[in-house]
């Protein structure tokens, strides 16, 4: 005989129709399996979530009667959902399914009602998959690798936007099996992770199922996340690298970037343990996008980047819409424009990687913001730390990273003993051996550029950096002038990376190298020195003239617009008259001293600080020469910008010298620009001073 199928479900739950068990088939959770349920925010019933099984245990044995014939069920409204006979059939289903040559009729029947496309669905198909899904929570044991397919198929069913009840058995099914079976943690935690970015409205629009908002959706994902965790304390550290797996890629759009970064951020509040390896993959990301953003802006028109950037400010002015609900695509693929030329194109997404940019660096500055109130507390030195950290490991080694390096810049200055921290950091990352000569001659960049640039940075520690770079550049010179043949380098790239540095530093802190009787705190009155003879700093002069004289000759190396500022600045304070040797160095070829054009210019290339273009006329030079790059230019991303503003030093020209950058607030564009308030709006930066031309 065949059992009817009985078609509803009593108020906490299914029906259990006769031959009703002498115990419930569904053990109630113990006090432990509560506990943590309810601190993943879960309303769970005993019911509906049973404690984790334990396989080690052996499942109840069920006989069947061979004169009651069995109902092969589908999807259909007809289809049997009292719990006794679902959880019967899909345990024989499981059993002839892991038996040698077992009949899988009945396991595909169960791998179908999963599989059933969830918005041709009503009430009766709700009613189904809830009963099969608690029938297989029960035997979670059977789930093994055999059984692959159908746990895959539950696990890309659509479940976050069903009744609560629906989620609350969900959520059990995937506790159970990630206790019983530990191969699918990762595949469970892949699932959830997954729909970080790919959440839409319609997941919570199913039929007979009450509407859910995608704020809801999202609060289900990470309680069900939250609760695995709890549960399977280890699960954390498969999590970490199925985050970084599932991060988009850097070409997709901002709104799968934003969805996915707030979600990892509400991960770090219920799994402290993460925030780590969270903060360090948002970072060694947005460093990506950076540097791509980067070279795409390099290779477009000056007046094209202009354009983008302007166009990106004026759409950060107007309101924010709140889209969290009104997009229902089911893609947010930012594939070309078959109707644009390939120029549009290339504008179009250099458009959207400026906004992606400024969004994420602006949440990142949000995020870390409360932390630094109190610069002096636990909670802003450990943060100082972990943006330390990212500096060393992810930032620094990174050719080209444009803005991301702010976030060490803007909380440096948040005090001065962070101000000597990162200052300390650098210094060591530059001098001390053992190191690349890359990264040491990138660290010198980062500190010359920091100092210079750093409005808070007080004269004390410019005096006191420009005198440790000047005993380092000293003791370096003095190690190899004597082997020296000439300019060169690839052979002696640390002692050009650091004296550049201290170029850079007196062209923008000359002021504090002074001494003044009228010094106050470091800020002198510049009537006081027009026109006459300064004091400087004991030492400096002789550190400069033996740098500059010497056999290695750094003028010819370091680049063209930093020594060419420098010079001038330097004859208008009377302080050292170079031109000369600018005159000089015309007439000396580079390529003479060094190792070969091609293998050096391969060399530098993977240095990061040659020049990129050789001139028209063919004149290779440029390629010997250091590149004019401070990694702390003029900040340009429009939304973003507003942390960093009271934090810089905009270029001063020197009275007498620059008349027409006096009266100038804004720092112009970099050397060979023209001396407009509009170019400060460029992202695109050429060189480290803000020079105009002569």
């Amino acid at each position: 005989m065949v059992r009817p199928p009985t078609t509803h479900f009593q108020a906490s739950g299914l029906s259990a129709s006769k031959p009703t068990p002498t115990k419930t088939l569904l053990r109630k959770s113990t006090l432990a399996g509560k506990r943590k349920i309810d601190d993943a925010g879960l309303d769970l019933d005993g019911d509906d979530m049973s404690a984790p099984l334990n396989p080690a245990k052996r499942s109840r044995t069920v006989t069947f009667n061979p004169l009651v014939q069995e109902q092969l069920f589908t999807s259909s409204p007809e289809a049997p959902t009292d719990l006794y006979d679902v959880r019967r059939i899909v345990r024989k289903a499981l059993d002839e399914h892991n038996r040698a040559g077992g009949d899988d009729s009945r396991y595909d029947g169960v791998k179908e009602v999963f599989s059933t496309k969830s918005r041709s669905q009503g009430k009766a198909e709700n009613d189904l998959m809830r009963a099969h899904l608690l029938a297989l929570t029960s035997c979670v044991s059977l789930l093994g690798k055999n059984s692959s397919g159908l746990v895959r198929a539950v696990l890309e069913s659509e479940w976050v936007g069903r009744e609560e009840p629906y989620v609350r058995s969900y959520v059990s099914f995937l506790g159970n099996l990630a206790s019983a079976q530990g191969a699918y943690v990762g595949t469970i935690l892949s699932m959830l992770v997954g729909k970080f970015s790919t959440l839409r409205i319609s997941n919570g629009r199913l039929a007979d199922c009450p509407i859910v908002n995608r704020t809801q959706l999202s609060s289900r994902v990470h309680s069900a996340l939250k609760y695995l965790l709890r549960l399977i304390p280890s699960a954390s550290g498969t999590l970490a690298p199925i985050l970084a797996a599932k991060f988009p890629f850097s070409d997709e759009s901002k709104k799968a970037h934003m969805a996915f970064i707030d979600n990892l951020l509400k991960i770090i509040d219920y799994a402290p343990e993460l925030k780590g390896d969270v903060l360090a993959l948002i970072t060694e990301k947005l460093v990506k996008i950076d540097v791509q953003m980067q070279i795409d802006l390099d290779d477009m028109d000056d007046d094209v980047a202009t354009a983008v950037v302007q166009s990106v400010s004026i759409r950060s002015d107007l309101p924010e819409n709140d889209d969290s609900d009104a997009d229902d695509s089911d893609s947010d693929s930012d594939a070309s424009d078959d109707s644009l030329d390939d120029e549009e194109n290339r504008v179009k997404t250099m458009h959207e990687n400026v906004e992606k940019m400024d969004a994420i660096l602006d949440t990142l500055f949000e995020l870390y913001t409360p932390q630094f109130e109190d610069p002096l507390s636990s909670s802003a030195i450990a943060t100082f730390d972990t943006l330390l950290s990212h500096f060393r490991n992810i930032i620094l080694p990174t050719y080209r990273s444009r803005h991301t390096q702010f976030l060490l810049f803007h909380f440096a200055q948040t005090s001065e003993h962070l101000i000597d921290t990162f200052a300390g950091e650098c210094v060591d990352l530059a001098f001390k051996s053992g190191r690349a000569a890359a990264l040491k001659q990138s660290a010198a960049a980062y500190l010359a550029s920091f100092v210079s640039r750093g409005a808070n940075v007080l004269p004390h520690v410019v005096r006191d950096v420009f005198d440790y770079i000047g005993t380092n550049l000293d003791l370096i010179r003095s190690e190899n002038e004597l082997s020296c043949r000439g300019p060169d380098l690839q052979r002696y790239s640390t002692f050009y990376a650091t004296t550049q540095a201290l170029l850079y530093i007196f062209c923008f802190r000359w002021r504090d190298l002074v001494v003044s009787p009228s010094e106050e705190e470091g800020e002198i009155d510049e009537e006081d020195f027009v026109g006459r003879e300064l004091e400087w700093r004991a030492g400096i002069k002789e550190l400069l003239h033996r740098t500059i004289y010497s056999e290695l000759n750094p003028l010819k190396i370091c680049a063209p617009s930093i020594v060419e500022e420098f010079a001038k600045i330097a004859h208008h304070l009377r302080f050292m008259y170079v031109f000369p040797k600018l005159e000089e160095n015309k007439r000396v070829r580079l390529s003479q001293f060094g190792l070969g054009a091609g293998n050096a210019s391969g060399l530098l290339r993977d240095s990061g600080f040659a020049s990129r273009v050789a001139t028209e006329d063919g004149d290779q030079e440029s390629w010997h020469q250091l590149e004019a790059y401070f990694p702390f230019d003029p900040y340009q991303l429009p939304k973003s910008r507003r942390w960093v503003e009271s934090d810089y030093v905009n270029w001063r020209g020197v009275p007498g010298l620059h008349q027409d950058e006096e009266e100038e607030e804004d720092d112009s564009t970099d050397a060979g620009d023209d001396d407009d308030e509009d170019d400060d709006d460029d992202v695109e930066v050429d060189t480290a001073t803000d020079d105009e031309e002569d």
